[in-house]
């Protein structure tokens, strides 16, 4: 197995020096959009501790980050007003992996919509700026419950 690369995008991402849609952040995690969207509300969890794949975290990152995967699921849910929600997480490029980060993958699901291809086409920074809005408003319903 590869050795972990700080230079990758979410690394980034982590310290600061590239730009994302932020929909929830802790300790241990954090939660932002996915900049080539399967389905509309598409988010990405990941680990704030250094880990290329599932294989190499501690479990108490595990946890950590399902955990936050778990909320950001129940926020989609009722967000984009889902009837389900796929969850996805690739390890190496032959498991389907593309940024050598770990990461798990939130889809908001409808019934007879199919996922789109992952294109490589970035969707317009607004329509990604509003499904943060739009889930951080769900994250914000949840708490106060």
């Amino acid at each position: 197995m590869a050795d972990y690369d700080p230079s990758n995008v979410f690394a980034k991402i982590l310290r600061g020096e590239l730009p994302a849609h932020t929909v929830y952040e802790d300790d241990a995690t954090l939660a932002f959009m996915d900049i080539m969207p399967r389905a509309d509300g598409h988010a990405l969890v990941i680990p704030k501790t250094p880990a290329r794949t599932f294989l190499d975290m501690a479990p108490d990152a595990i946890a950590a980050t399902y955990r936050t995967a778990q909320r950001i699921a129940k926020a989609a849910m009722t967000a984009f007003a889902a009837d389900g929600i796929t969850i996805q997480q690739f390890n190496e490029a032959a498991g389907g992996q593309v940024v050598f980060h770990m990461h798990v993958h939130v889809l908001p699901r409808h019934d007879g919509v199919a996922l789109r291809p992952h294109s490589g086409e970035m969707a317009p920074p607004e329509r990604l700026a509003e499904h943060a809005a739009r889930l951080r408003a769900a994250l914000g319903a949840a708490a106060g419950q």
